[in-house]
């Protein structure tokens, strides 16, 4: 990267457009910037999970989803770009059977909660629920990898089964969510 962040402030997003990673300019409203900022709160949303305590393989699974952000935030900063590969969705379905494999079958709807590593992995889920649904709504009009879509499909399945299990780790379990337990 060398000196190329030198300066950070460029002023040439001041009227509304930014610039993507092939050069071209477009509004800050493109639904290919908005794709690319959820994929960015998402990758923070993580980092702040990764400031908990967590078991070395959770750690270093995340910290390796991370990295695969940026290749998709790369990938969604220039236009006709695939830099995440097939074979990366399988890898996270490979973490997903890993982890689902010690948890007990999901019998009821559970409640984003247990744990404070828990509760900030149910937030990572939603957050890259939303990433998803921007990159598939970039999608309808440009072209985005199938493997993007896929990746962040898997992701927000591997959330949700590491959430329980941080849980079960932690000696909490799921938390049930009770139909009408307030009427």
């Amino acid at each position: 990267m060398g000196h190329r962040l030198s300066r950070i402030y460029t002023r040439t997003g001041d009227a509304g457009s930014t610039g993507l990673g092939d050069g071209s300019r477009v509004g800050k409203d493109a639904p290919r910037v908005a794709a690319l900022g959820d994929v960015d709160e998402f990758n923070a949303t993580l980092g702040i999970l990764l400031c908990e305590a967590l078991p070395d393989e959770v750690r270093e699974l995340l910290t390796g989803v991370q990295h695969d952000l940026f290749d998709l935030g790369g990938e969604l900063s220039v236009p006709g770009a695939s830099f995440l590969k097939d074979s990366q969705p399988g890898r996270l379905e490979q973490a997903i059977d890993r982890f689902n494999g010690e948890l007990e079958p999901l019998k009821e709807f559970i409640l984003p909660g247990g744990t404070r590593a828990a509760a900030l992995t149910h937030h990572s889920r939603t957050v890259c629920r939303r990433a998803e649904r921007a990159v598939v709504a970039l999608a309808q009009d440009e072209p985005v990898s199938v493997a993007s879509r896929q990746y962040l499909n898997r992701l927000s399945d591997l959330l949700f089964v590491l959430a329980r299990w941080l849980n079960k780790a932690a000696g909490s379990g799921d938390v049930l969510w009770q139909k009408g337990k307030n009427a």
